[in-house]
């Protein structure tokens, strides 16, 4: 099966989880600030190879009311982008409330605000991916 990639697709990171072997616990692994594509590409490139990953599951931020906004068409742009880059099969995957979910997480285990920055979309990235492989691993 290999590992999945999680990525919560943001507009100056991008945090990253994976996946164990068996795809069923998602691990948070990093967040990538964000400077140029190809830098982006190529760090990705690194992680990719590194957990030996078979496909991503990006988040794909929706609106409440299920229509997808600008924020979510750059998300799909990133998707193709990743798909052609990699030739692996790439995942949308509704993100409404990972972000929300994660600094609610954080804040219970009462994590400072400060720390919760440096670590907020790595979580999210772990949560779009564990919802992800949870809905897999019903089927």
């Amino acid at each position: 099966m290999g590992r999945i990639m999680g990525l919560d697709y943001g507009d100056k990171t991008i945090g990253v989880a994976v996946s164990d072997e068996f795809g069923w616990t998602a691990q948070g692994v990093e967040v990538i600030r964000r400077k140029k594509p190809e830098d982006d590409l190529n760090r990705l490139r690194q992680l990719a190879d590194e957990y030996a990953v078979s496909g991503f599951v990006v988040g794909l931020p929706k609106n409440m009311n299920n229509t997808i906004g600008p924020r979510g068409e750059l998300c799909i742009a990133f998707s193709e982008v990743l798909q052609e880059a990699f030739g692996l099969p790439v995942t949308m995957w509704d993100e409404r409330l990972s972000t929300v979910s994660a600094q609610r997480t954080l804040i219970e285990a009462d994590v400072s605000r400060k720390k919760r920055k440096q670590v907020i979309d790595k979580m999210a990235a772990a949560i779009i991916l564990q919802n992800y492989l949870d809905s897999n691993s019903k089927r």
